[in-house]
């Protein structure tokens, strides 16, 4: 199973020194979500808390991840960055190709993208992109961007998008992973069909089996219309587990059929998750207490 460090919520100056830090102790991946901006009121709940309050600061920084991903990615030499996940439903998608495959070139090999839904109507309404059919242009934008990634003369002619003969270079010299976030049924089933794998938000134990059985069976009924077969090892299942920071415990999440743990690691220690300090001896911790074991 892959350790992913996520970085929610940092200032600008501790993303690079962070990411030196995770590739020395042994972490295998960097995670970086996105918020476009903070409506100070939103007219839908967030899906992943109990109340349906945000929980973060109106004031938290959110560095756009396709600035800092090149950055962390020049002062690194192995560790592997993604998107948990990038609203690809507010863009257009060739201009996601032309970023995604432009940092893909740049370090090959070390480059996934994240994909999903924004939940919040304001940002929808305010980029003049239609929510109603945020679902069906996803299906659609991932299809371009698989397109226009693979390199040479393309053209698309869909529902959504449109567009003649064309060429993005520079093309990444190796595929670049794309994996579908949602919890919904709709969205496993995105998953299951066009992803290379499956990306989630937080979940106990319970959850995660619950929720890896039901991937399983959205990949089973998927079938030949999948990218990758039901039974293909290479399909990756990612998400923050709500469990402790031990081995026995991580041990558990890999048995439900979990790939890739991304968390946050100053929130298992104590202190305070904002101290610099704390944060960079949590990396240390993490990666001595529970990834080294695990190997």
């Amino acid at each position: 199973m892959r350790f992913t460090l996520a970085l929610p919520m940092l200032s600008a100056d501790r993303l690079v020194p962070l990411a030196v830090r995770a590739e020395a102790a042994g972490w295998d991946g960097i995670s970086m979500p996105e918020s476009v901006f903070y409506p100070e009121e939103v007219s839908a709940d967030y899906p992943y808390t109990a109340d349906g309050e945000r929980f973060w600061p109106a004031d938290a920084p959110w560095v756009d991840p396709w600035v800092a991903i090149p950055a962390m990615a020049t002062a690194t030499e192995r560790i592997t960055f993604g998107t948990n996940v990038n609203k690809l439903s507010l863009r257009h998608p060739l201009l996601w190709a032309k970023t995604v495959g432009s940092a893909a070139a740049l370090f090959p090999g070390r480059i996934e993208l994240g994909v999903g839904l924004s939940w919040i109507p304001e940002e929808f309404a305010w980029l003049e992109q239609d929510m109603s059919t945020r679902g069906k242009r996803l299906d659609e934008q991932i299809e371009v961007i698989r397109t226009v990634l693979g390199g040479g003369w393309v053209e698309h002619h869909g529902r959504f998008y449109d567009f003649g003969r064309l060429r993005v270079d520079p093309a990444p010299p190796q595929p670049v992973p794309i994996q579908v976030g949602g919890h919904s049924d709709a969205g496993l089933r995105r998953a299951a069909r066009l992803g290379d794998g499956w990306i989630g938000a937080q979940c106990g134990l319970d959850e995660i089996q619950a929720i890896t059985a039901r991937l399983t069976a959205a990949r089973d009924a998927a079938g030949d219309d999948a990218r990758l077969a039901p039974d293909d090892p290479a399909f990756s299942v990612k998400l923050t587990p709500i469990v402790a920071a031990t081995p026995e415990a991580m041990a558990e999440v890999a048995a439900c059929g979990v790939t890739e743990v991304i968390t946050v690691p100053w929130y298992f220690f104590g202190g305070d998750p904002t101290d610099p300090v704390a944060q960079d001896e949590a990396v240390d911790r993490f990666a001595v207490e529970v990834i080294e074991p695990l190997r």
